[in-house]
């Protein structure tokens, strides 16, 4: 580190010299042609320093404690050749292939050198990317030089002189790479990563000097390719039938999670960016076992925002077998908005071999969690008054609200069994109430939105309740007229954020341009030998740098309430989809479509918002499984997403998709059953108009025939009429059918 070669030869010291100039080391080589040391300094300058001038000189310093000095002998170290490359290097080497002449490479940040042994230059590569190792090597023909360069790419490239022969993409970034013999296989590439892990590759492959000899020609058996096609027909048969190996294997790691239901004595909130006094924190317990040993496991824990974890990724080396892995971290609220769900995932990816990929297959593992409503709320004076309100009906007597919601209560007075109040910890309020002569609650608050976490939970907790007393009939209804408007504003709301953040970055591109221009202006003005005035071109430069700052603090603030909005959204989008599922009594796999449509996107962006997609899904549904006639499904949706003008196309399907399910429009994900009309024939038969032939069962049974035979000219007017319009009539006689 100060500059000293120092020479030993065996295992004694012979002697040492000071470089001169020198500030840092570089990189050092041995030329035995030309016996010289060959080095590249602190100056950006390859040097070369025979040894005969080292060995009989002194050092550079000239310090007066030698003993040279001292007896007034040797001689200045004097640099035989040098040569100035602009840039630091990152190896040296001399290589000499034939007898005539060796060469020195140098790898320098950003080109590569080959110099003759005098010091001038051969040849120079301006190299595209940034290198990390070279290797000379003895090339095919004479007087190249061929060398490998690889880069921060994870990048090979092979190199004949100046010319590029051959690129490879290797898994890592080399630090040195050498070329050897392994096994008897010749030219194998050993590259050595920075974390210590050593690769063995291979480039080209070997010619196949197998030839297939010829094939006798004989006559085909067709019998005996039969029986042969007859069983291996039957093995895939069996192998798709069977569970297999694979499947035994599907369920070997369990996981599960469970939530504490106290909140956590020492708050473990990051920050406290919600205006409140203590932002409460909550305990989950992640437990994994796996039935096998499992290497690099990896577990992540999914909340929404603004809820947050303490911890939310970990990795696992190796899980033993039948061993319970326990995995213990908080949850908290982090932003001053309510998130539109209280659930948690936990998701578990691993790698499980196969025969024919060793490597493994990925598979994922999951569990959900529901977090508590105490994490977010606290126990309230009810509210009397509110702005929106909602009735949620029951076909069971009313619950007090206390045994519903035991941690929420401030007493324990007969009159608050059917009050309860809720105060977020955000500021807002919410009260629900349940009637004492019918069996209706109703939730209600100054906002639309914060009404989905409390009727969400309220639903959940009669369910509960009724399902613990072996109560299986119970259920909810909404019998009210759906909060369209109110929805809509929170729509407005989100839209207009959009907007205003499309019209800071125009303005902001408009400054930043203006500001660019301003500076070239300023550049030529002071590149000018003779001095000119300014022109307050200043004055501009610095009000126009103000607005840029304030332009960009106001995307960054505009941003920051549109995530606060989008979630506001969620929430509400929530509970729209909730009430319409309780007001037509629509099943799971309706109401999952109905998420599906106006719950496509996890986040938002002015690229792609939530107005444009969520108006192509519903859409796409009132063309195909809400369509009242064939030229609604002929109509053709936009194949691109752009931002629109306004919310009133999309205000507008969504009220026709209320109507059209309010008719008895049912949801569907297959346009050919949506578009199905059904007939129900006697005998209890039902066959769809589209099918491409009925059953013969219809047509075959004792009742049918009878009741053609009783009074066939009305049945038959009567089936006319239904297939009137219908391709039927063109491919059977009604004498047919009948």
């Amino acid at each position: 580190m100060d500059g000293m070669l120092m020479l030993f030869e065996q295992e004694s010291y012979a002697f040492g010299r000071f470089l001169p100039g020198f500030l840092l080391p570089g990189p050092l080589t041995y030329s035995s042609r030309t016996d010289s040391f060959i080095t590249v300094s602190s100056c950006r300058q390859v040097e070369s320093y025979k040894y005969q001038v080292l060995a009989f000189a002194t050092d550079a310093d000239k310090r007066e404690d030698t003993e040279q000095q001292k007896l007034g002998a040797g001689k200045r170290l004097v640099v035989d050749w040098t040569l100035n490359i602009g840039e630091q290097a990152l190896d040296i080497c001399v290589v000499s292939f034939s007898q005539s002449a060796s060469s020195v490479l140098v790898l320098g940040e950003r080109n590569f050198f080959c110099l003759k042994d005098n010091g001038q230059i051969r040849f120079m590569k301006k190299l595209g990317f940034s290198p990390s190792c070279f290797l000379p090597y003895c090339a095919v023909s004479e007087g190249a030089v061929s060398t490998l360069i690889g880069n921060h790419s994870n990048m090979l490239h092979i190199y004949q002189d100046v010319t590029l022969k051959w690129a490879t993409q290797l898994p890592h970034v080399p630090v040195a790479v050498k070329v050897g013999c392994l096994q008897g296989l010749k030219g194998v590439i050993v590259t050595l990563s920075d974390n210590g892990h050593l690769q063995c590759s291979y480039l080209g492959t070997d010619p196949s000097l197998f030839q297939a000899p010829k094939v006798d020609s004989r006559e085909i058996n067709y019998e005996e390719l039969d029986v042969e096609m007859k069983e291996l027909q039957k093995i895939i048969r069996d192998v798709n039938t069977s569970p297999g190996p694979l499947a035994e294997k599907e369920g070997f790691l369990s996981i599960f999670a469970s939530v504490s239901s106290t909140l956590d004595s020492v708050s473990q909130a990051a920050s406290h960016a919600v205006g409140a006094e203590a932002v409460p924190s909550v305990t989950v317990q992640v437990m994994m076992q796996s039935r096998l040993a499992l290497q690099k496991t990896k577990l992540s824990i999914y909340v929404e925002s603004p809820l947050a974890a303490t911890c939310d990724r970990f990795i696992f080396d190796s899980l033993e077998p039948e061993i319970l892995k326990t995995i213990s971290l908080s949850v908290f609220l982090k932003g001053n908005y309510l998130p539109s769900e209280l659930e948690g995932t936990a998701m578990a990816s691993y790698s499980m071999p196969t025969d024919l990929n060793p490597d493994g297959i990925l598979r994922i593992v999951q569990c959900k969690f529901r977090l508590p409503l105490k994490l977010i709320c606290l126990p309230h004076q009810p509210s009397k008054t509110a702005s929106h309100k909602l009735t949620i009906d029951t076909n069971k007597p009313p619950i007090s609200l206390l045994s519903l919601f035991p941690g929420f209560a401030n007493q324990s007075d007969d009159d608050q069994a059917n009050v309860l109040g809720f105060r977020f910890i955000t500021g807002s309020q919410v009260t629900v109430l349940a009637s004492k002569t019918s069996q209706r609650y109703r939730i209600q608050s100054e906002r639309f939105e914060d009404l989905w976490l409390i009727t969400k939970e309220l639903t959940l907790r009669l369910q509960e309740h009724f399902e613990k007393q072996g109560t299986k009939d119970f259920t909810c209804s909404f019998s009210g007229c759906i909060p369209l408007q109110e929805y809509f504003d929170v729509i407005d709301q989100h839209f207009e954020l959009r907007l205003n953040g499309e019209k800071v970055e125009e303005l902001l591109s408009e400054r930043a341009i203006q500001f660019r221009a301003i500076e070239r202006r300023l550049l030529t003005r002071f590149k000018d030998k003779t001095p000119a005035p300014l022109q307050h071109l200043d004055t501009l430069l610095d009000g126009t740098y103000k607005q840029v700052i304030a332009l960009a603090d106001a995307a960054e603030e505009n941003h920051s309430n549109l995530l606060q909005s989008f979630t506001r959204l969620k929430s509400a989008t929530h509970l729209v989809i909730m009430l319409i599922g309780l007001w037509q009594k629509l099943s799971s796999d309706q109401t999952a479509i109905l998420e599906a449509a106006f719950l496509p996107l996890q986040r938002d962006s002015q690229e792609l918002g939530w107005e444009e997609t969520v108006d192509a899904a519903v859409a796409h549904l009132l063309k195909t499984c809400l369509s009242k006639s064939s030229k609604e499904q002929a109509l053709n949706l936009s194949s691109q997403l752009t931002i629109p003008k306004d919310t009133s196309r999309l205000k507008k399907h969504i009220t026709l998709l209320c109507d059209r399910l309010a008719k008895g429009g049912r949801l569907c994900l297959s346009t050919d059953a949506a578009a199905q009309q059904t007939i129900v024939m006697p005998g209890h038969t039902r066959w769809s108009l589209r099918s491409p032939l009925p059953p013969e069962s219809c047509f075959t049974s004792a009742r049918c025939r009878r009741w053609w035979q009783t009074d066939p000219v009305r049945s038959q007017r009567k089936f006319k009429s239904s297939l009137k319009g219908t391709c039927w009539t063109k491919l059977w006689s009604l004498d047919k059918i009948s």
